[in-house]
């Protein structure tokens, strides 16, 4: 069963076994639509997500834009119905410092954990500006491919900090030093994004998509099992030592060695053969 779809979002499964979760208000350059709600755009990515990570037929899962944003963040000229006072799904009213604190760490943080935590493989397709929560978005997934018009930037114009993804994973991807330079510029263009290693593809826009698919197709030939528990300890291994991620790796190396997808890709090798895998 997939998720409840809005029109702001869409969610495109393919028989390929990708997964297209697609920002869709190009006229506005795919703006977030409202803020803590349960129909709003974060959320909605989560559902979106989480719908395609259950989903047995679903390999790989693209975060992208309709258009020519990938997602332009907040709208920081919306209108209160815009920003979602009025809007369906609405968790509250949100006055005081406190009241503040705790709409956006319930409909932001939290929310964007949800891509964080997708067991398969996340890629972010970002076809052009990619700001404020929108670059958030793409930083926690996996993979970032880029474009001549992809742009990162921060939420400098809100007078706001870097949250989420960006204080966490920009100083792991680029190191203290860049990350610290792009804190205090808030800008930065896909050619110096992905010399810092921001980007792992810079493409151009045209073929954006055919790069995108054809790694797709590359994941997609590998074992499920192998990705899900490379993924899960790699992310682990952020916050802990190197003995810690070797325990981890020790426990998970019996586990796959006996996995059917273990001894299917060893069949599928010596039968010069594509190997069908079920991820068990």
């Amino acid at each position: 069963m997939g998720p409840k779809l809005v029109d702001h979002l869409l969610y495109e499964p393919e028989p390929s076994g990708i997964a297209w979760i697609k920002f869709n208000r190009p006229e506005r350059l795919n703006a977030l639509v409202g803020m803590a709600e349960e129909n709003g755009t974060v959320a909605k990515v989560g559902e979106y997500m989480r719908a395609a990570d259950d989903d047995p037929t679903i390999r790989v899962i693209v975060l992208t834009g309709v258009g020519r944003a990938f997602c332009a963040g907040a709208n920081l000229g919306a209108s209160k119905v815009d920003a979602g006072e009025n809007f369906p799904g609405n968790r509250g009213p949100h006055e005081g410092m406190e009241g503040t604190r705790q709409h956006f760490f319930h409909g932001f943080t939290q929310l964007h954990l949800d891509i964080a935590k997708i067991r398969k493989p996340t890629i972010a397709m970002i076809n052009g500006p990619a700001v404020g929560s929108g670059m958030d978005m793409a930083l926690h997934c996996d993979i970032r491919i880029g474009c001549e018009h992809t742009r990162f930037i921060g939420y400098h114009n809100a007078g706001q900090i870097i949250e989420n993804g960006g204080s966490y994973y920009l100083p792991k991807l680029v190191g203290l030093g860049r990350a610290l330079e792009f804190a205090y510029t808030g800008e930065l263009n896909a050619e110096r994004a992905y010399q810092w290693g921001m980007l792992n593809n810079l493409v151009p826009s045209e073929n954006l998509e055919a790069v995108t698919r054809e790694l797709c197709e590359r994941i997609i030939a590998r074992p499920p099992l192998v990705q899900w528990i490379s993924k899960r300890i790699m992310r682990t291994s952020l916050d802990t030592t190197m003995e810690a991620t070797m325990v981890l790796t020790s426990n998970a190396s019996p586990i796959l060695q006996h996995s059917d997808d273990a001894k299917e890709a060893r069949k599928a090798f010596v039968e010069k053969r594509r190997p069908a895998f079920k991820g068990g």
